[in-house]
């Protein structure tokens, strides 16, 4: 029987409400080290949300941004259930950090280098890896070399690499993962997957996480909103399950009545849709709170409210 005293929270839950902490920072910065291969020394957590231009513009929605030792910024976001445009978003939101860290009349040099890590939950795609690493890099179209550019610091001829300069992507799919964890890597992988650390673990971030993540270490308050959102998640996968099929047939006998590619595509949209409406009304009717149905399903609380 597992030990009451070694269950631990969630990441995606972790990660809102206790590692923005100061106290906690060991745990995000272990988590970092590990992914990125290099030690990551948080400074601090910057705001969430990005500035509104104006009432159309989008909000650059992410669960943690942070900012290193090296003045570069992490942005760290969970995803649990699919999005038509996931790309996008990320490709968005990482453009969307780098504008609002150079003020106008700043030279080009003070643009900051930016990592966004995305932890999936749901099948984005073909694939056999459960770890994707995507940076910019050119390449000699006909001699396959790679581009080093020189630039002049303080007098001397320094040389960079583009990938020191350009974002980082870096894609988890969570779900992927069935190895036995042996590595840090791996370690940290499976706590991700089902929330489990080895008693023995020494890996950076998880020796830290089994102190300051025990499900019993918070009041009784906030193990009533953890099992809330936790159940919202096990209801959710529920309803998803039912959607994804029914907006699969959809899509397809839409496509097929039609016989064109845009009958098709509009068949898939109002299939995914469909699922988030479904996964919506599911939740609510278990009376689940607005706030967390918001936070599980990406839907901001005001789309909730209108379902």
């Amino acid at each position: 029987m597992e030990d009451l005293q070694d269950r631990y929270i969630r990441f995606d839950w972790a990660i809102k409400r206790l590692l923005r902490q100061k106290a906690n920072f060991d745990v995000l910065e272990g988590f970092l080290t590990v992914l990125i291969g290099e030690k990551i020394e948080i400074m601090e957590i910057l705001e969430s949300e990005g500035n509104q231009q104006s009432a159309d513009d989008k909000f650059n929605r992410v669960d943690i941004k942070a900012r290193n030792s090296k003045d570069e910024i992490i942005i760290i976001e969970i995803q649990n259930t699919r999005e038509l445009y996931y790309l996008e978003r990320i490709l968005y939101g990482v453009a969307k950090a780098i504008t609002e860290h150079i003020s106008l009349g700043d030279p080009y040099h003070k643009v900051k280098k930016v990592y966004s890590i995305s932890i999936l939950y749901f099948d984005i795609g073909k694939g056999t890896d459960y770890l994707y690493h995507g940076q910019n890099q050119f390449v000699g179209v006909h001699t396959k070399d790679y581009l080093q550019v020189n630039v002049r610091e303080r007098d001397a001829i320094v040389t960079r690499m583009p990938c020191e300069i350009f974002p980082e992507y870096i894609l988890i799919r969570v779900n992927e993962f069935d190895k036995v964890a042996v590595t840090p890597l791996e370690e940290w992988i499976k706590y991700l997957k089902d929330g489990t650390i080895r008693p023995d673990t020494t890996t950076p971030g998880l020796s830290e996480a089994r102190e300051k993540l025990k499900y019993f270490s918070m009041s009784s308050q906030e193990r009533q909103a953890y099992d809330e959102h936790i159940s919202a998640m096990k209801i959710q996968n529920d309803v998803l399950d039912s959607a994804k099929l029914e907006g699969r047939l959809e899509g397809r006998e839409e496509g097929r009545l039609e016989g064109r590619e845009e009958g098709r595509l509009e068949g898939r949209e109002e299939g995914r849709l469909e699922e988030k409406r479904l996964m919506v009304c599911g939740l609510k009717e278990q009376g689940v709170s607005v706030e967390i149905i918001s936070q599980v399903s990406g839907l901001s609380m005001e789309e909730v409210l209108k379902m």
